[in-house]
């Protein structure tokens, strides 16, 4: 029987030639059937695939054949489904490029990359060592988000400071605005979903002079297997992929809030203008009613729905 799998991975590595790595992972990705996002700069690569589990087995270790990527850390979670061709139903496609970055903060001149990954981030933590610290330490602990706010609304840890960003690209400006500035003197946790965002963002902390900070090894995934709902995150968390959302145990508390009728929910979708790319919570009954769109495609405010 077919087991479908989700695979999310990235390592920060120098890399001589991010061409000739794009067009064997894309050929690689493609006689295995496997589908989703794979990027790719001179600092490393970064991607999420799904597909059958034996191809997912299968590219884990054809790829860390390749010297560069030998340390790469793989994640894995269940997969909503295959096709009659055996390819993923949570990705429409492969897509594989060369990117400046493999995650787009827009500070490349910023970054600075060895074969042992980021040089000057944070002190990387385990799930573990995550709780030993705020056990120790208790609430002069900050949690800071690395994710687009809108990702923080169905799942964060527990009182994080969340950045009103709407992507990764205005985290630099949010820094450098001293809106943060007196977290510099406090042990600050950066975290995300898989931990490539805390890799750039702990580093972007340290060189504005935030003095002791550390980050979330492996993401809220590696925490969220872990500890399921009984540690120190609350709630669902977002993935970018047909899933929309994933739970790491049942009962999961849910944060999220309808946009349309202010109902308690998890459930995310996109706008329905093709071209926008904000997310929105909303309920299933009220997508049912009629697929929402946000304030600015939608003409006016959303008001409709049960309880309006």
């Amino acid at each position: 029987m077919a087991i479908p799998k989700i695979l999310l991975f990235y390592i920060f590595t120098p890399l001589a030639d991010p061409d000739a790595v794009r067009l064997w992972q894309r050929d690689l990705c493609a006689g295995l059937g496997l589908r989703g996002r794979i990027l790719i700069s001179k600092d490393g690569l970064n991607g999420t695939v799904g597909g059958d589990l034996p191809a997912i087995k299968k590219y884990i270790r054809k790829t860390r054949d390749y010297p560069a990527f030998k340390n790469i850390d793989f994640k894995f979670s269940e997969g909503t489904g295959l096709d009659s061709r055996g390819h993923s139903l949570d990705f429409p496609k492969l897509v594989v490029k060369v990117r400046e970055e493999i995650v787009s903060f827009g500070a490349p001149g910023e970054l600075k990359v060895d074969t042992a990954g980021v040089v000057g981030g944070g002190v990387k933590l385990q799930p573990a060592e995550l709780n030993a610290l705020v056990a120790e330490r208790g609430d002069e602990v900050v949690f800071f988000d690395g994710r687009n706010r809108f990702e923080a609304e169905i799942g964060h840890f527990r009182d994080a400071v969340v950045p009103d960003v709407a992507n990764t690209r205005e985290f630099v400006a949010e820094l450098d605005s001293g809106k943060y500035d007196h977290l510099k003197g406090k042990p600050v946790v950066t975290y995300c979903t898989g931990g490539i965002r805390c890799e750039v963002l702990s580093g972007l902390m340290k060189s504005r002079g935030f003095g002791e900070v550390y980050q979330l090894d492996g993401g809220i995934v590696r925490y969220g297997e872990a500890f399921g709902n009984e540690g120190l995150w609350s709630g669902s968390l977002y993935v970018f992929d047909q899933r929309m959302s994933i739970d790491f145990a049942p009962g999961a508390a849910v944060l999220g809030v309808c946009r349309v009728c202010a109902v308690p929910t998890a459930n995310m979708l996109n706008c329905r203008n093709a071209s926008c790319r904000e997310q929105l919570v909303v309920c299933p009954e009220c997508v049912a009613l009629a697929t929402p769109a946000c304030e600015l495609h939608a003409g006016l405010p959303l008001t409709r729905g049960p309880g309006a």
